[in-house]
């Protein structure tokens, strides 16, 4: 599988906090991550599809909970074996694996043909991507027309209050969750920073428009911490 030295990285990472990653997850977002992933599900419903991709899935939260839609086979793909490993436990244990297959892969070289998938989905993933745009495209490509681009991603708050108040439970709050309970603590340090240089918002959607997609949607949560992205594959 094609790497770099960022990737590279980026699996090590991902790696390490594979266990507890669940867990810190619900506690970092305070309990809005089930609630909002199950809420990507009914958007996913609405557009009927039946071949979705899940990019960055990580250990398979977003495609067990997309798995309730009837006719629908759904892949998810990570560059963590760890994160996938624990994936395909939970999957075995909810006797999924006839709905959905986990696979080891980078964003930046997706081995899907073009044009095949009804729906791409990306949860708190993107912000990690090292090249962005490329892996935008890839997602833009592996997309039937008219396809849907799902992201779910942290976002900093557009009210100027909200947003002050958000920086400095940030930058204390999900450091010190990382130093109490995992063991790479460092981990979320860099999680934490990479929340605050993504670019949300109005910013992310000229990103979005820039690699061919169009009719965006953006669903606030969690006093604007957090975003829903939907966004239509364009004919470029």
């Amino acid at each position: 599988m094609y790497k770099n030295k960022k990737a590279e990285e980026i699996e090590e990472m991902f790696d390490s906090i594979s266990k507890e990653y669940d867990c810190l997850n619900r506690i970092i977002t305070f309990g809005t991550d089930a609630k909002n992933k199950e809420e990507i599900g009914r958007i996913v419903k609405e557009k009927s599809p039946t071949k979705i991709l899940d990019i960055a899935t990580g250990t398979a939260d977003i495609p067990i909970n997309l798995s309730k839609i009837k006719n629908c086979k759904i892949t998810g793909v990570d560059i963590s074996k760890k994160m996938i490993a624990i994936g395909r436990k939970k999957i075995k244990s909810k006797n999924l694996f006839k709905k959905i297959t986990l696979e080891i892969g980078n964003a930046e070289r997706l081995k899907y043909d073009s044009n095949y998938f009804d729906i791409v989905t990306i949860g708190f993933g993107v912000r990690n991507f090292r090249y962005l745009d490329k892996c935008l495209r890839e997602a833009h490509r592996v997309l039937k027309h008219p396809g849907y681009l799902i992201i779910y991603e942290t976002s900093l708050p557009k009210n100027v209050i909200i947003r002050f108040f958000y920086l400095i439970i940030s930058s204390f709050f999900i450091p010190f969750i990382g130093l109490l309970f995992s063991k790479n603590p460092s981990a979320y340090f860099y999680l934490q920073l990479s929340s605050k240089v993504f670019p949300s918002g109005k910013g992310f959607l000229k990103i979005l428009s820039r690699v061919g997609f169009c009719d965006f949607e953006i669903r606030e949560k969690l006093f604007g911490s957090l975003s829903i992205y939907i966004a239509k594959k364009a004919l470029v």
